[in-house]
């Protein structure tokens, strides 16, 4: 999940330090942070990452320093009913479990750190199994007990097609949410650092941009620009690919004329359907901040498995 880019990137950087790392491995009811969520803990009391949102945080950095210290792995659970749950457990509701283990040989081997980063740079996605009777994870089969499964997708990004008002404002959302965000559009007065600051931008014709970035599962493109000669290219290409969200700007109407003349250069039904136009859930979005929201949330329904319908 996005949310644990910071801890593998932590990771990577404390590297031959001695350090814990927590992992929500089991959730109920309300909790605070999804299964898979990491909180990396170093022996000076430094720490990435979350596994509960601030509820046990300080509890799991002492047993972190315990680990640390040569204490074996450890599942600690959380929840309402606990005798000390303002103190220790989820005030918010819901319960979770998070175990606790070192960062070596005999817990999470720091190698993995690595493998995951670079399976991610591919594009590709990676599973690391945790044998949850001995504490050690590991790529591939080997867990001899209860094993915790926790996949590492690719980084979240969005390419926008078309630099315009609305994906000035979508970009910014996007920051937020951690996803990498590129702006393509070979218009340059339209395309400049000024307008999209922190933002990387590509001029390149786009479904040259859109073909040379290979969309994958975890890549959503986006147009908006409202010019056929630019729009309609980029998404022949995004439908080419691997894309997890395809959406486009335009009324139904225009939406009908667009299915046309990309039906006429080729593209079936199945992947024309593929298409989320009117761009973006339905929320009643008046303005660029708005609808670039509602765009923001289609993006990430669409990651979570979700699909809206029309």
């Amino acid at each position: 999940m996005a949310e644990n880019d910071s801890v593998i990137a932590a990771a990577r950087a404390w590297q031959g330090e001695r350090l814990a790392l927590a992992t929500v491995v089991s959730t109920w009811g309300s909790a605070p942070r999804p299964r898979g969520s990491h909180m990396l803990v170093a022996a000076d009391g430094r720490f990435e990452g979350s596994v509960s949102g601030g509820c046990v945080e300080n509890d799991i950095m002492a047993t972190a320093a315990d680990v640390i210290a040569g204490a074996p792995f450890q599942v600690r659970r959380y929840g309402v009913a606990d005798a000390d749950a303002w103190e220790v457990g989820l005030p918010c509701g819901g319960e979770i479990a998070v175990m606790v283990q070192p960062v070596s040989a005999e817990g999470f081997d720091p190698a993995l750190f690595d493998r995951i980063a670079a399976a991610r740079d591919e594009g590709r996605a990676l599973t690391v199994a945790t044998d949850l009777t001995t504490g050690r994870s590991g790529v591939g089969p080997g867990a001899t007990g209860e094993a915790f499964l926790n996949r590492y997708d690719p980084p979240r990004r969005l390419l926008i097609v078309g630099a315009v008002q609305i994906a000035q404002a979508l970009a910014q959302l996007a920051a937020t949410l951690g996803v990498e965000t590129t702006v393509i559009d070979p218009r340059g007065r339209f395309l400049t650092a000024e307008r999209f600051p922190d933002v990387t931008l590509d001029d390149r014709w786009p479904d040259e941009a859109v073909a040379a970035l290979r969309p994958d599962p975890a890549t959503a493109v986006v147009t908006l620009s409202h010019d056929t000669k630019i729009d309609d290219p980029a998404l022949f290409a995004a439908l080419q690919s691997g894309a997890g969200y395809v959406g486009a700007l335009g009324s139904r109407r225009s939406h009908a004329a667009r299915r046309e003349r990309l039906a006429a250069m080729g593209v079936g039904a199945a992947e024309l359907d593929r298409i989320d136009a009117p761009v973006g859930l339905d929320i009643g979005a008046i303005g660029p901040s708005e609808i670039a929201l509602s765009i923001a949330a289609a993006m990430v329904e669409r990651w979570h498995g979700g699909g809206h319908g029309r």
